[in-house]
């Protein structure tokens, strides 16, 4: 299929897949009770006119520009006689993008938690594909934690906090939604805050879907951010729930120590996050990893959260906690012992990596992973004319 082709053909699913988010969010009853008391069609209420985003946005006007990602702009709005909102944009030139932002219709279509951003519609008129989200003003949590100023707004009783609600959110997705979620790309900047500095998992462009009882699957297409990969998902393309464990692992110790997961600016010794909390832990210096910025903490949290961030870490997918077991560790006593971690995984950076315009080249990579064996087939559920071959990757930097 040629790229015009493969653009109409998505084009096409995704009006279908907004027509059923209105369909599903009306209480799945079709036209028979779309109507409400007074009799009235409230289908718009989650099916925008172009119209109606055009005027909240002032016309996507770049004062209103929150941000922009492979998908396309998004806009903050503000919907007539309705609510604020995030309008995220479909580039209509991007084929990648319409790749994720059709994806990330069917898998909002599955969930609803407190702890993951919430869908309020779509539109689909002519070229425009837009979806729309409930606005959160506090932006994302790397706004906050990696600015000097603004990182003192996090105190650490309200870092405990966010970690425990992205725990509960990948929880959610992992065990609890209709149909088992990895998110694949968990990191600061896809974690929202709304007016409490509550978190939400946001950005479900590169989440995969695994229907009944599937938990693991093989690919080619890696696709995720720098620093934040599991080692066996970035080297061999194996993904289960242990790759957003081990992403949730990281973020974790960027919570506790205030900086990214990579910053060579910091010297050899501290400029890998997960080397340098590895090393202090072995050294029994765990807390040295603390924020310098936060004057009081709870010591015993921290040390905990430290310990299970190296857990989630382990290079051994096996001996990883998954989300239920992560949320014990959260929700118990002092008296609660934890396992030791193992030796973490090297994550995978440029330095592993040999990057193209049009794919990805693996370097050597020798280290072996419990229970993981060479990627051989992509098992993608939401492409189509890949399968089998490598394809463009989305690898960002951390």
């Amino acid at each position: 299929m040629n790229q015009s082709g493969y653009v109409q053909l998505t084009m096409e699913l995704l009006s279908g897949l907004c027509g059923c988010l209105s369909k599903w969010k009306r209480g799945g009853k079709g036209d028979e009770g779309s109507e409400g008391e007074d009799g009235e069609d409230n289908s718009f209420d989650f099916f925008f006119p172009l119209r109606t985003l055009q005027l909240a946005t002032n016309f996507f006007s770049d004062v209103n520009l929150l941000g922009h990602g492979g998908f396309g702009p998004v806009f903050k709005g503000l919907v007539p006689n309705g609510p604020e909102v995030a309008v995220k944009k479909l580039s209509l030139n991007s084929r990648q993008g319409l790749r994720e932002f059709t994806n990330e219709v069917k898998v909002l279509l599955r969930t609803q938690h407190k702890n993951l951003v919430i869908l309020l519609g779509c539109c689909a008129e002519g070229p425009e594909k837009m979806l729309v989200y409930e606005y959160l003003p506090n932006k994302s949590l790397d706004y906050f934690l990696f600015d000097k100023t603004k990182s003192a707004s996090l105190d650490w009783t309200k870092r405990h906090a966010i970690i425990s609600g992205v725990a509960r959110g990948l929880l959610y997705l992992h065990e609890e939604a209709p149909e088992r979620i990895i998110h694949r790309d968990i990191k600061a900047s896809n974690i929202l805050l709304d007016e409490q500095l509550n978190p939400k998992i946001s950005d479900f462009g590169l989440a995969r879907l695994f229907p009944g009882e599937d938990t693991h699957l093989n690919t080619f297409r890696i696709s995720g951010t720098y620093g934040y990969m599991a080692p066996e998902y970035a080297m061999h393309g194996y993904l289960s729930v242990k790759t957003d464990v081990f992403s949730y692992g990281i973020l974790v110790l960027e919570i506790v120590s205030g900086r990214k997961n990579h910053d060579s600016r910091l010297g050899e010794e501290k400029a890998d996050l997960l080397s340098y909390a590895w090393k202090l832990y072995q050294e029994g210096n765990a807390l040295d990893l603390m924020d310098p910025r936060l004057a009081e903490f709870n010591h015993d949290e921290t040390a905990m959260c430290i310990q299970m961030a190296l857990l989630c870490c382990q290079a051994s997918v096996a001996e990883r906690p998954d989300m239920n077991s992560v949320n014990l560790m959260l929700s118990s006593d002092d008296s609660f012992t934890l396992p030791k971690p193992g030796k973490p995984g090297i994550q995978g950076r440029e330095g592993h990596w040999t990057t193209t315009s049009s794919a990805i080249t693996r370097s050597n990579a020798t280290t072996i992973f419990s229970g993981v064996t060479k990627a051989s087939t992509d098992c993608s559920l939401d492409e189509d004319n890949s399968r089998n071959s490598i394809s463009i990757s989305s690898l960002d930097k951390g």
